[in-house]
């Protein structure tokens, strides 16, 4: 049979497609995985619990937002109550505020595992004031007297009743727990109207304190026994103020003095967007970063778990610090870029060694397509070689043409003819054996 009808096309269509396509099919899904973890644009307003305007909570949350400003982010503040309010809007999903400040001692109050923490950023003292006409060693000693300590649900409450029940004192016994809190404390303390007052936050301030100090009368509490109540509660830390922290010129205190802090968190929501992460911690360096009367400075913020989890994004801020990205361009371009190298991840584990691969398999399938008729050929020529009848060799030689007819019909491209050629050889040293069977014996 001659090969004069061969068609040898430049291409064949039908093997590269049948590699192509399984190849475009892995590379969509995977752009389409990378898709689905790439971060959206990280929003451009948050939402931020300030606590009430005029404390603390608020002048710092002002900061914050100058900060986050400039690089284009803008932030709400959301009036709240506190401490306390901060925890519950940022542990319900429902809520739209983002992130706050939450001073530590009341994750038993809220729902902690609902949030995480961007770090400590500031200490929040524990300042007991009391009448007495000579200096208490123990909160014990406050036993059976009128004690402020702060209204329901308060952070100041919290700490007094943790730090009080610690000392055998609770609601129901001896003493007289009174819901004052902040200046009405202070300002009952002074008419003698309560014993004993807790301060905390914005009424534990060094003028506050050093006003109370100066007050006849009035003792402020020092934790001698500081270091074993920063033992028995992870989110306390002891403070020690020399003689004069507070007034140089009376010398106030005239000692050395122990006072307790709680740690304050900025903590967000667990779906707090990784960029806005690591520019929260950035305005809290800004805001909380220098020394104070409280604080050293570089002190805060600080990756300190105490009765939060410290979030995954944080954790990798304060160890690696801001991607490249992020540290050499602006803000918002940054945030493009590092969206976009997600998606080339596609392109550079699949597309670039694809270019190599597919062509191999292209090339293996069209050549499967003639090796892989040999098997078929060589059956044909061990039988001519038996001691065959007239009707088998006839038979062998029907088997041939067909053989040979099919090869013919092969559609492969015209760079594969020398292949071809060999193949038809070997068709025809089997058609000479069949037309020429070897002599019996032979």
């Amino acid at each position: 049979m001659a090969f004069s009808n061969l068609h040898i096309p430049r291409i064949s269509w039908r093997d590269l497609w049948l590699v192509l396509v399984p190849f475009a099919l892995l590379l969509a899904l995977a752009f389409w995985i990378a898709y689905h973890y790439v971060q959206p644009a990280p929003p451009g307003t948050i939402a931020m619990a300030s606590g009430r305007p005029g404390t603390i909570f608020y002048a710092n949350a002002e900061r914050y937002r100058t900060a986050l400003a400039r690089q284009g982010i803008k932030v709400e503040l959301v009036p709240t109550e506190g401490s306390l309010s901060n925890l519950k809007l940022l542990a319900d999903p429902k809520s739209r505020v983002d992130v706050g400040f939450v001073q530590g001692g009341l994750s038993r109050l809220g729902e902690p595992e609902k949030v995480v923490s961007l770090g400590s950023v500031f200490y929040a003292p524990v300042a007991v004031f009391y009448r007495a006409p000579k200096p208490a060693e123990r909160l014990s000693e406050l036993e059976g007297q009128s004690i402020a300590i702060g209204r329901q649900g308060s952070g100041t409450r919290a700490i007094a009743e943790t730090l009080l029940k610690a000392n055998g004192i609770e609601a129901g016994g001896r003493t007289t727990l009174v819901d004052l809190e902040g200046q009405d404390a202070a300002d009952a303390l002074v008419r003698g109207s309560v014993d004993a007052a807790f301060l905390t936050g914005d009424s534990a301030s060094g003028a506050n304190i050093g006003k109370l100090t100066r007050t006849p009368g009035v003792r402020l509490f020092d934790f001698v026994q500081a270091d074993a109540y920063v033992r028995r509660f992870n989110y306390l830390n002891k403070l020690e103020f020399p003689a004069g922290s507070f007034d140089l010129g009376q010398n106030l205190p005239e000692k050395p003095l122990t006072l307790l802090a709680t740690t304050v968190e900025l903590l967000a929501k667990p779906d707090l967007h990784p960029a806005l992460s690591d520019l929260l911690i950035d305005a809290a360096r800004e805001v909380h970063g220098r020394a104070s009367l409280l604080q050293k400075a570089g002190e805060f913020p600080a990756p300190l778990e105490h009765e939060y989890r410290l979030g995954e994004d944080a954790k990798r801020y304060y160890q690696s610090g801001k991607s490249f990205w992020y540290r050499h361009l602006p803000f918002w371009l940054a945030s493009l870029v590092d969206r976009a190298i997600i998606l080339l991840i596609p392109i550079a584990v699949l597309l670039l060694p694809g270019l190599k691969i597919v062509p191999t398999l292209y090339i293996w399938r069209v050549r499967q397509r003639i090796y892989g008729r040999y098997g078929e050929l060589m059956a044909i020529e061990r039988a001519a070689f038996e001691q065959n009848t007239e009707e088998e060799r006839a038979e062998l030689m029907r088997r041939l043409d067909d053989f040979e007819a099919r090869v013919i019909r092969l559609k492969l491209p015209g760079w594969w003819a020398d292949e071809l050629y060999v193949l038809k050889n070997h068709i025809g040293f089997v058609r000479r054996r069949l037309e020429n069977p070897a002599p019996p014996g032979r």
